[in-house]
């Protein structure tokens, strides 16, 4: 009786030992963390904006983590290729800078996407941010937003609107201001917003939603108008851009944005120290004006910010897909 009590004692303490040893280790491998190359795994091919946002961190985030970070590009399925090697990694040394899609409703749109993002992966920082423009052919209907949409409405299916590919922000953007104003645009999917801008141009079609940056180069040529921008308020990226907001389309607001994630698995302290160091290199005077003149604001915020975002954006965006039946196959 005794031995079975010192048996079951002494198979205590040593359950009791090896976690206590396991905790040590575990510490220990977080407090040298960093131990090899970070790697930024990214879902578009090089000088595409979430490369670009990435290669612009890599530099100063590997002199605050004191080791290489090296850029990726797994190019394929709007993203989520890249989306999917982050979710799936394990060696605590990758993180992915993923866009709206990838983080939010990429499931949804997709039920054989093989990751889920609500699980699988977990918010670092939000990096950076951006309106879209709803741009039209300088020879379209003259006005403001109201007028262009009352326009719009007037015209049914006889109008169309162009956009990058279905399940895209500027898809799922316009069927949400669709069901927001009555008009009844057709979609026109092209291989990507230079296309769109051409279609525009050419009057194939009569509406998209386009990055700031792109509007403005067409703007500034006298080849586009824009009706306005999917902020509340101005954006700095467009100063004399409107809003829709301005034009009578209220409670309205969209934006695209990049942002640094990680796998779930990931430990909650390296996860909290990697969004501290990237929020801090984001908002570093040089870094907030080369991603301004990518197009973007720059952000650099807590996972918990981060966490907001994806939950609004995914409340919004699923209730369109779901209304629309849109699916990406």
């Amino acid at each position: 009786m005794y031995l079975t009590k010192f048996s079951r004692t002494a198979k205590r303490l040593c359950t009791l030992c090896a976690c206590v040893i396991s905790l040590a280790a575990h510490a220990q491998a977080t407090s040298n963390w960093p131990t090899r190359p970070l790697r930024i795994v990214v879902g578009f091919a090089a000088g595409s904006s979430p490369d670009l946002v990435a290669r612009t961190l890599s530099e100063p985030l590997s002199k605050a983590l004191g080791q290489p970070v090296i850029v990726e590009n797994h190019p394929g399925a709007s993203g989520n290729i890249a989306a999917d090697i982050v979710a799936k990694s394990t060696d605590q040394h990758t993180i992915g800078m993923l866009i709206n899609g990838n983080l939010t409703i990429a499931k949804l749109l997709n039920p054989a996407t093989p990751y889920d993002p609500q699980k699988d992966l977990a918010p670092i920082s939000l990096i950076c941010t951006a309106p879209l423009v709803l741009a039209v052919p300088v020879g379209g209907v003259k006005g403001d937003a109201a007028a262009f949409i009352a326009a719009a409405r007037a015209a049914g299916d006889q109008w169309s609107y162009g956009t990058p590919g279905v399940g895209t922000l500027g898809h799922l953007g316009m069927e949400l201001l669709k069901s927001q104003t009555g008009i009844k645009a057709v979609h026109v999917p092209y291989q990507g917003n230079p296309q769109v801008i051409s279609g525009l141009v050419g009057g194939q079609i009569q509406l998209a939603l386009l990055p700031p940056g792109l509007a403005d180069v067409q703007v500034r040529a006298g080849r586009l108008r824009p009706i306005g921008v999917t902020s509340t308020t101005r954006s700095p990226l467009v100063p004399g851009f409107p809003t829709l907001e301005e034009g009578g389309i209220h409670g309205f607001e969209l934006d695209i944005w990049t942002a640094a994630a990680s796998p779930s698995t990931l430990p909650p302290e390296i996860r909290a120290r990697l969004s501290t160091l990237i929020a801090e290199v984001t908002n570093t005077p040089d870094v907030r004006q080369k991603l301004f003149q990518q197009g973007y604001q720059a952000v650099g915020s807590t996972p918990e910010v981060l966490a907001q975002r994806l939950r609004k954006d995914t409340a919004a965006l699923s209730r369109i897909i779901r209304e629309q039946g849109v699916r990406v196959e």
